[in-house]
């Protein structure tokens, strides 16, 4: 059997199911923002608004699983974060600036309340 922590070294579909049932129990432990940070994403400023929620969460002693990630397929309303539930639901917030990533932690985060006025489904109407 391979090394299921090394994805190069997958040598059956036993270490495949093995990597995956990990990748999905990492994902299901905690809550996920996610800060979409391809290229429209960056020019539009999801670099400080990444930053600005890895601030807040670290001032509040939040655990969240923060991550970077790529083009989320909607250009026009970037900079966007998706704050994935334990439960896999989601929200897609649109056009965030530091100050909306503010009031988001703030509401969504820490209340647990999420805010549609910044939702992208929302802005889609």
């Amino acid at each position: 059997m391979s090394d299921v922590n090394n994805p190069h070294l997958i040598k059956s579909s036993e270490d495949l199911t093995m990597l995956r049932n990990k990748v999905r129990k990492a994902m299901t432990s905690r809550i996920r923002v996610q800060v979409g940070m391809g290229t429209c994403g960056l020019a539009a400023g999801a670099g400080k608004v990444h930053d600005r929620f890895k601030e807040l969460c670290q001032e509040h002693g939040i655990d969240v699983d923060l991550s970077p990630v790529g083009c989320m397929g909607e250009c026009a309303f970037e900079p966007m974060v998706e704050i994935v539930e334990i439960d896999g639901s989601s929200t897609i917030y649109c056009k965030v600036t530091k100050t909306i990533a503010e009031e988001i932690f703030k509401s969504h985060l820490l209340a647990g309340k999420p805010l549609d006025k910044y939702s992208l489904s929302r802005f889609k109407k």
